[in-house]
């Protein structure tokens, strides 16, 4: 793990509730749990919403609570409907308070700054922001593989619709962004990451991404989506494009952006009315795309990606 930077957190950091979810994690829940009590700043409360699990992962939240006190620290049903779900039904369940609020993985380790970096940062801002930043990959052991891939370029809602640049296992929303969240409500999205970085850029919030390696970011058979490392991986990614579940992906996204629309920002919106106008497939779809600034954060990812339009596949 890399060294903590010396600084002594802000007195006055804000609140921050901690969401989880949590599924058949027992084999890694409790050090990511260890590392969030070693935060160095202890204004958190954890909640955790569990699918269902049966190998141990509750006992493990109730043995945390038992033996953390003065943090509020609750667990809850999940859906049962998959991770995105999962976070989303979190977010909006009635009984969570409004504060900041951040989205944690059942099997990463903290750092001890991850929490005061964040506030820190969002601090600048008014009004909905979100912040990400980066990691260290790890294999289940804890062997280090290499860090996250920086993007290039700005965030903007035109990047959002054909690439998400969120980590969700990093991110942290102002009270504000959490209105959003909960005014769009649990909608069907493959990615509630993504579904953030749509969501708060559409809506004219700030979209921050540090390039600060904040936590460890364990890869192995069981995540949902892995780190976008290695040529095999890029190859993948690519072909996924041209297949049938990028488009699902974007079908979903659309549909959700759709229903949130009384919340999206004017320009957002006709953005939206241009895509729904547009030819399906053709010259005229990669040309529309280009024009309406549906950039990757790469000018070959972009590339291709007006190939995909060409073909209609997005």
């Amino acid at each position: 793990m890399p060294p903590t930077p010396p600084h002594d957190p802000p007195p006055d950091l804000p609140p921050v509730t901690i969401l989880l979810a949590s599924y058949q994690g027992a084999a890694h829940l409790a050090a990511q749990l260890d590392s969030i009590a070693a935060q160095d700043h202890t204004g958190w409360a954890l909640w955790v919403s569990d699918d269902g699990s049966t190998d141990g992962t509750r006992e493990i939240v109730e043995t945390f609570r038992r033996e953390t006190p003065g943090h509020e620290i609750r667990l809850v049903e999940g859906p049962g409907r998959g991770a995105a779900a999962n976070f989303l039904a979190l977010m909006c369940h009635p009984e969570l308070p409004r504060t900041h609020v951040a989205i944690a993985d059942q099997d990463d380790l903290w750092y001890p700054h991850k929490l005061s970096h964040a506030l820190m940062a969002l601090s600048r801002h008014r009004g909905p922001a979100v912040y990400s930043a980066q990691s260290r990959h790890v294999d289940g052991a804890g062997r280090g593989l290499g860090l996250s891939r920086v993007h290039s370029g700005t965030p903007s809602f035109g990047n959002a619709l054909v690439q998400n640049r969120v980590a969700g296992h990093c991110a942290v929303l102002t009270p504000e962004a959490l209105d959003l969240v909960r005014a769009a409500g649990v909608v069907d999205v493959p990615f509630h990451d993504w579904w953030l970085y749509l969501l708060i850029s559409g809506a004219g919030g700030t979209v921050t991404v540090s390039p600060e390696v904040v936590l460890d970011y364990r890869q192995h058979g069981d995540n949902v989506l892995g780190a976008h490392r290695g040529l095999l991986a890029g190859l993948s990614r690519a072909a996924m494009v041209l297949g049938p579940t990028y488009a699902r992906w974007q079908a979903s996204n659309h549909a959700a952006l759709t229903r949130a629309r009384p919340l999206l920002t004017p320009e957002a919106g006709r953005l939206l009315d241009a895509l729904d106008a547009a030819p399906p497939r053709g010259i005229g779809r990669a040309r529309l795309h280009a024009r309406l600034g549906l950039t990757r954060d790469r000018p070959g990812a972009t590339t291709f990606l007006r190939l995909a339009a060409l073909l209609g596949r997005v």
